[in-house]
Order: structure tokens, then sequence, then C-alpha cells
């Protein structure tokens, strides 16, 4: 029996974070000020180019930030004269009753057009990448007059997604784009994006957040949390994945994981069954998903223990200490980096294929325990 096609406005928004509130409706955007000050430095010059590239780590901001210039854009009325140039912007922040940003926040402002990914052929899901007929509906929304004669913005999130040809439609409207008409790309990596593409665009580079940052950034979304740097660590400074950690009980998995590995080079394997035990199953899911993540962080922190040192900064306690004793030298980190190349593609390629978590879980940790004992001085 063939599935019903679902309307559009029916189907999961693929540019949505679980748990964050949409980035249109942030009510501020934290740690990234200098990428905010570059854009507000070109458009107080006059420099406000057409195609924008906001690039950085996943859950940074880059699309909080995109909805704030376009917010700031589609408030801005283009001067008529030189007698009528208005004071310097100093902040993208406007009033929280302004009717551009209701508009936006609402999804129906009629000069801001947000490219992403849309329903399948069949049109029961979300397809997997952002297809021509995405971009080409661009040409329709170029072609309306804007009757109060603002400006027009246009979002892409996320460039990486574009197919081929849905790249190349794109990059025709970089080249020439309407009068008035600014076009921002969100990427999570942007050397998979066409050169020329990159070419037509100006970059803004969004950086991890701190500590600090992030627990501000988690607070405004509803989120508490009293382990803020631990938090980070585990997020990798993407307010994005600290969400997913703190709803999916990512901190309290990372500190019993680091527990049971403190016994390295031995391991407690009753502990690591009933650990590979409580990913199992349909309650199991999230945190054998949060467990992949989870290890190839571990991994990764303490190959690079081996080169840089205790770290200065931990994911739960008495993981500075492990991450020295197990990865005390250029050997050991080696060793680690191999482990984790191994492992992570092992448990994401079981995973994809449906085996056992639990299994998967216990085979993991033995090889973590295999690689403790060579990389271990006796």
């Amino acid at each position: 029996m063939t599935a019903e096609p679902m309307a559009e406005d029916a189907l999961p928004d693929p540019t949505m974070i679980e748990g964050m509130p949409h980035p249109r409706d942030a009510p501020a955007l934290y740690g990234q000020d200098a990428a905010e000050a570059a854009f507000l430095d070109a458009f107080n010059a006059g420099r406000l180019h057409s195609g924008w590239l906001i690039t950085g780590p996943r859950g940074a901001g880059k699309a909080t930030l995109a909805y704030r210039i376009a917010a700031f854009l589609l408030a801005d009325r283009p001067a008529g004269g030189l007698l009528e140039t208005p004071p310097a912007a100093t902040t993208l922040a406007l009033p929280q009753d302004h009717a551009d940003l209701r508009l936006m926040r609402a999804g129906a402002h009629p000069r801001l057009f947000v490219v992403r990914r849309g329903p399948n052929d069949k049109g029961d899901r979300i397809s997997q990448d952002i297809r021509a007929v995405e971009v080409r509906r661009l040409k329709d929304f170029f072609h309306l007059s804007s009757a109060d004669g603002g400006r027009r913005v246009v979002i892409v999130d996320a460039a990486d997604e574009l197919n081929p040809t849905a790249a190349n439609a794109l990059l025709k409207e970089l080249e020439e784009p309407p009068a008035g008409a600014t076009l921002l790309l969100i990427s999570h990596q942007p050397s998979r994006l066409l050169p020329t593409i990159r070419s037509r665009c100006r970059t803004l580079r969004l950086g991890p957040l701190p500590a600090p940052d992030l627990a501000r950034a988690l607070e405004a979304s509803g989120i508490a949390t009293d382990a803020p740097e631990a938090l980070a660590v585990l997020a990798a400074g993407s307010v994005g994945e600290a969400a997913r950690m703190a709803n999916g009980g990512g901190l309290a998995l990372y500190a019993d994981l680091v527990k049971l590995l403190d016994g390295l080079p031995r391991l407690d394997r009753p502990a690591a069954i009933r650990l590979g035990e409580a990913c199992a199953g349909r309650t199991g899911e999230t945190r054998f998903a949060l467990f992949i993540d989870l290890v190839d962080l571990f991994l990764s922190r303490a190959a690079r223990a081996g080169l840089t040192g205790e770290p200065q900064s931990q994911g739960a306690p008495g993981e500075a200490r492990l991450l020295a004793r197990l990865s005390p030298d250029a050997r050991a980190a080696r060793a680690w980096a191999a482990a984790q190349a191994e492992l992570s593609a092992r448990l994401r390629h079981g995973r994809a294929v449906n085996l056992d978590p639990a299994a998967l879980v216990l085979d993991t940790l033995l090889a973590i325990e295999r690689t403790a004992l060579d990389a271990v001085p006796a």
C-alpha cells in the first residue's frame, strides 16, 4: 500500500535541533560578537555583499546569526539619498515587538525565503539533500516586487546539503543577484561547497562557545546545567550538541564510562556488560547513540593527551588524570588515534546495519582494554 503524501508544512523542519527553540526565535546570540561586528562593519561602510557564507561547528549559532542578520536587513529601509543616511548601526538586535521580527518569527515574512531540504518524491518524508526544485523557487521569490521597498533575504540552511544540480542553480543566483537581495549561506563544512560558491561570498566564521557562553545560551533555551565546563567539553562548544547531551543524559553516561575505564588496563567485565545492556532495546536507543559519540570523544582526547599532556578541562570527574595515565607519550597517542579510527567506524557501521548494541558496546570496551594493555607502561 502506497503511503499518502503529507502536506509540506506537516513534515518535520530539518533545520531544527531537538530540545532547542527554532533559531529564528532565539532571543540572543552568545559568544559570537566578532562575527556580528564584522557584518555590522561591512554594512555601515556600505560594503554589504550580496552573498555571505556563515561557517563554524554545528550548533555554534550559525542559523541564529543568519536569522538575526535577516531580521536586521528586513527591518532596514535603504536610504534614498545622502541627506537621509542613517546613523551607524551598533547592533543587530531589534525590539521584540518590531513588526518585521514578528513576521519573521511567524514564518510569514514576504521578503524572507528559506531554502532547505523539502519533501522527497513520494512526499512522505524529508529529502536527504536540497534538490534543484527548492532552489528554483527563488526565481518566483525574486520576481515578486517588494511593495514596501525593503530588502529581500534568502537563508540557505544548510548549503552543505545542496546536491550538485541545486548547487549550480544557487551559483547562478549568486552570480546575478537582484538589487536589494542578500543571500545567507549556512555551512558546517565549507570545503564541501563549490569553490565558485565560496568565492562569491564573504565569510563569517563562528567558533566553539566557551563554557560561560554555552551555559548562558542553554539557560536562554530553558535548559539548566550545573556542570557547564563538563558540558562544554562533551559538546565541543556546540549549543545544539550540549542540549542533546543535557536532555539525553550524556553527562551521566560519560561519567559512567570514565569510571569504568578508570580500572584500565584491566576492565571490570561485569560492569562493562551492564553498560552494554543499558544501551540495548528501544529504551536504550538514545543511550547507544550517545555512547558512540562519547567513546569517539574519549579516544580522541586520549590521543591528544599523549601529545599535549593532561587536559586543562574535563568532561567527568577524574577524566584528566585518567587520560594522562593512559596516554603518557607519543607512542600511546598513536595507539589511541588508531583505536579511535577503527572503533568509531565499527560502531557506526554496526548501528547502521542494526547489530546488537549490547554486543557492540562490550566488543568496543574490550578493544579499548587491549589498546590500554599496549599503550600503558607495565
